[in-house]
């Protein structure tokens, strides 16, 4: 038997606001998820293809070759990259360590996954008339497999295939 200020106060602990939790639209943070990952990939594609064209068709032809290694390598290491930054983080000293490891990791995200985009923009259309043409085409398929919802887990895939094709000529 609950005492009865404990059964008074006990209701009032559990109770939650959902209400105000879920006010945005969710078609606008949709689409602001698909435009974010479109200019993303062009983005960070462009300035692949501009500062390190060699690398960028290296690392795709990685992608290409060996997608499913590619795949594993990318998501053992997002596995090792978010329980370290846990770890980092649940210490106070450790969280000046984990922001910039964290950041770190997501550029290197961003990188992997506009050239596994790109790779897929390349095979498609080619990249015979210029760089352009597959990076747009890359860059659309990334805003449109998000602007689906489920093709995220497609996008999430892809972006771990080149994820892991980044570190792995970095750690092997």
């Amino acid at each position: 038997m609950i005492p009865t200020t404990l059964g008074a106060v006990v209701p009032l602990a559990v109770q939650v606001d959902i209400g105000s939790q879920f006010d945005a639209n969710p078609l606008v943070s949709l689409l602001g998820s698909a435009a974010g990952a479109f200019l993303t990939t062009l983005v960070v594609g462009a300035i692949m293809i501009a500062l390190a064209p060699e690398y960028t068709e290296v690392r795709m032809a990685d992608v290409l070759d060996n997608p499913l290694g590619s795949f594993l390598y990318g998501l053992v290491c997002l596995v090792f990259v978010v329980l370290v930054t846990f770890v980092l983080a649940i210490t106070i000293i450790g969280i000046v360590v984990a922001i910039p490891f964290a950041l770190l990791s997501y550029l290197v995200w961003a990188v992997g996954a506009a050239i596994a985009f790109l790779a897929i923009g390349d095979r498609l259309v080619g990249h015979e008339d210029g760089w352009p043409k597959p990076l747009l085409v890359g860059a659309a398929i990334n805003g449109a497999l998000t602007l689906t919802g489920v093709g995220s887990i497609v996008t999430f895939g892809i972006g771990a295939a080149g994820f892991g094709a980044v570190l792995r000529a970095y750690l092997e």
